[in-house]
């Protein structure tokens, strides 16, 4: 599949696209419109809400802060979806000022707080790994703000309990660039501002979710808990609910 057929485009939404192709476990694939991901769906407009109607989605799991939820608010409710709010992940990032270069590790550095913060009780990668377990919840979407962070490291959790491979993962990952940059255009149109210079851009801008971000988290992660189902294992999620995962989400 190209990256045109995996991304669904919507007018104000800019990083909505199906997890399903990628060669899994034995032989299988991951099945096609089971399973989204996406960016802010609070932007959805009226035009796009038939569009996105026609995807037959059941669930939305909502990985934003709550302060980012009373800011923005949530998908329309008139769409009439199972929406639940999770907060993946409590903490702000801590201030920096870095290169491009520099992106990959504080990435991964991120990610793995993020991934850490599931032991102790302070967000919700349980709850999101058990909403994307469940096939009644299905077809769902998981989405952030950006859709390129908490919502990579769930992907990237669940592909990786799909048995996809980790440079799999890791383009997938590295897709919200365009998106990012999509997003970025629409916001400045908003704004009536002039296209910033790539020179002059911010690291996260001209270096968003660099591949190697994600094979460090990934492998550094196995590195600490042997491997990713003995780390879910230990946030609470049992083998039969990872098999059920694999039993509807895997062709």
């Amino acid at each position: 599949m190209t990256i045109v057929e995996r991304h669904v485009p919507f007018s104000t939404v800019f990083n909505f696209r199906d997890l399903g192709g990628y060669p899994a476990a034995e032989g299988r694939m991951v099945c096609w419109g089971r399973l989204y991901r996406s960016d802010g769906l609070h932007r959805l407009t009226g035009d796009d809400f038939e569009d996105f109607a026609a995807l037959g989605i059941r669930t939305v799991l909502d990985l934003r802060r709550p302060d980012e939820l009373e800011a923005d608010g949530r998908v329309a409710e008139s769409i009439g979806l199972d929406y639940r709010h999770l907060n993946f992940h409590a903490d702000l990032w801590p201030q920096h000022s870095l290169r491009p270069d520099d992106m990959p590790r504080y990435l991964a550095d991120r990610y793995a707080e993020m991934a850490e913060g599931g032991l102790t009780g302070r967000n919700a990668i349980a709850s999101s790994l058990r909403a994307v377990a469940d096939a009644d919840a299905a077809p769902l979407v998981f989405h952030c703000a950006a859709g390129k962070d908490r919502t990579g490291v769930l992907a990237a959790l669940v592909l990786s309990l799909l048995g996809v491979d980790d440079e799999d993962i890791a383009t997938d990952y590295a897709l919200s660039a365009e998106s990012e940059r999509r997003f970025r255009e629409w916001r400045r149109r908003l704004a009536a501002g002039q296209p910033e210079e790539d020179g002059h851009a911010p690291a996260w801008a001209i270096n968003p979710c660099p591949q190697e971000a994600m094979h460090l988290f990934l492998t550094e992660l196995r590195g600490r808990h042997g491997s990713v189902e003995a780390y879910v294992r230990r946030v609470g999620i049992s083998d039969a609910e990872v098999a059920k995962l694999r039993e509807h989400l895997l062709d």
